[in-house]
């Protein structure tokens, strides 16, 4: 038989009679489940779903009277068919209770096999019928709420196309226009004539006074036009540049389409112009920001390059740390210029990165004038304090509690003067030989800043003077690319 099987419940205490009932309900080829009890039937009910429930009116704890009130007050079940089974003679007041508790037929006992299986063949079709209907509900309410989304969809899509049309066209952005391929008459609208910077009491619309209005470079733009609608095109886009009576030079996009007769012959063409100038301008600067981006990249790429392949160490961690701390120095000055744009960073918030991990108690002191730095001049003095700091950190001042440093600046003349002095460290030796982080700041002062890098190793702490031009253009601002190659040979000069 072709059908999706349904899920025939038979409760009953008696192991007996139900198996009675399945070997008459075999043939119906349904699911038959089995239920001892009413409360197994329950159980039974709350995980399957059931077509029919054949129930023993007459079971111990539980009868089926008072199953059939508990399965009813469940808003699930509330359709579900029951046939009650009773082995006692039952009066109509019986049966009546039986109804009132949701029964839909009694089968008297002993069971005539047919009469068992038909009415349980009913009610089976009638729970697949209703299932199948309920699903053909079901999905023509989907389709009719997909098919209502759509169009409430379409109408918000038109509405919101309108309003956009409407306000581009009060912002003075857009306007629209039509002319009459026969007659040669023109019709702009009030936000056209603002386009070209034009009044309607004195330009009179048509194509020589049209074309005056257009850059000489796109006037063939406009023949381009009109020859494609005289070859069949039916629509046109394309973008050109207006020159305002005041001078003013605008771009535009504008947008065509062709209305023609019976015999395909072009009778009027309506368009649309769109003021593009500011989109123009973005596109401007954002081609000029991309390049100064990856200027700048190409730099800090320098930079990095150069401190991987200059630092040395003893050992890889001493290495992996010296790179990282350079690195991170890089970083931090990177960061302090992209919030500002580029225009710059203060000296004092390059100091204040700087020492964040070595501030300890009152242990440094800072005096000097607000100081803005130029990018480079930023990158490279930031490199150099993050020498001054390590090396301060691992054998001077900061190295120990008692440690003190003040570091002061000041400008004049457009000359910076920092002044690092280091006292209450340990005793301070006057190297034999200078490091690689010392030699390389020296190189990056003296060599990409055009200043000055003067120590004193003094026996109560290190005193370091740094004279630092504001105004040098250095090679690293230079957008010729050469800053890869005047910083390596600088740096390599250092570790030489």
């Amino acid at each position: 038989m072709d059908h999706e099987k349904v899920n025939i419940l038979l409760v009953d205490d008696q192991p007996a009679k139900l198996l009675a009932y399945e070997v008459i309900l075999k043939d119906l080829d349904e699911n038959l489940v089995i239920a001892s009890s009413g409360r197994e039937a329950l159980e039974v009910l709350l995980k399957t779903e059931i077509a029919v429930i054949l129930v023993d009116v007459c079971m111990p704890e539980l009868d089926g009277f008072e199953l059939a009130a508990m399965i009813r007050e469940h808003p699930r079940f509330q359709k579900t068919a029951m046939i009650f089974i009773s082995a006692i003679q039952v009066s109509d007041i019986d049966r009546l209770r039986g109804y009132e508790m949701g029964a839909v037929d009694y089968v008297p006992v002993p069971v005539v096999p047919e009469v068992l299986r038909a009415k349980i063949k009913v009610f089976a079709e009638l729970y697949r019928k209703t299932r199948e209907l309920e699903r053909l509900n079901r999905e023509l309410e989907d389709r009719v709420r997909a098919r209502t989304a759509e169009l409430e969809n379409s109408t918000a899509k038109l509405r919101e196309s309108e309003q956009r049309r409407s306000m581009a066209i009060a912002a003075g952005k857009m306007g629209s226009w039509d002319w009459d391929w026969i007659s040669g008459d023109w019709m702009w609208d009030e936000g056209q004539y603002r386009i070209f910077g034009v009044s309607p009491d004195s330009f009179a619309v048509n194509p020589a006074n049209v074309q005056a209005l257009l850059h000489p470079d796109d006037v063939e733009q406009l023949r381009k036009a009109i020859a494609e609608f005289n070859k069949g095109t039916r629509a046109y886009e394309t973008e050109f540049r207006i020159i305002r009576p005041d001078g003013e030079v605008r771009w535009c996009v504008g947008t065509a389409a062709a209305t023609v007769d019976d015999s395909s012959r072009v009778v009027r063409v309506s368009g649309v112009t769109v003021d593009i100038t500011e989109r123009k301008r973005a596109e401007e600067r954002q081609n000029l920001l991309a390049r100064e981006v990856d200027h700048r990249a190409k730099n800090a790429l320098a930079l990095a390059q150069s401190i991987v392949r200059l630092t040395r160490a003893d050992e890889v961690k001493a290495y992996v740390n010296a790179v990282e701390g350079r690195i991170n120095a890089l970083a931090r000055v990177h960061t302090i210029l992209s919030l500002s744009s580029w225009q710059g960073a203060e000296l004092s918030r390059l100091i204040d990165e700087e020492l964040a991990p070595y501030s300890l108690g009152g242990q440094i002191v800072l005096a000097g004038p607000e100081v803005q730095l130029l990018p480079t001049t930023a990158q490279t003095l930031a490199l150099a304090l993050h020498e001054l700091f390590t090396n301060s950190a691992k054998y001077g001042a900061l190295s120990t509690r008692s440690g003190r440093l003040a570091i002061r600046w000041q400008v004049e003349n457009q000359l910076l003067t920092l002044s690092w002095e280091e006292s209450g460290g340990p005793l301070v030796m006057t190297p034999k030989s200078r490091g690689f982080g010392t030699r390389s700041l020296l190189a990056s002062v003296e060599s990409q800043l055009g200043g000055q890098a003067q120590f004193d190793w003094r026996a109560e702490g290190l005193l370091c003077r740094l004279e630092v031009p504001l105004t040098r253009k250095t090679s690293a601002a230079s957008p010729s690319g050469k800053f890869e190659d005047a910083s390596s040979a600088e740096l390599q000069r250092a570790s030489g």
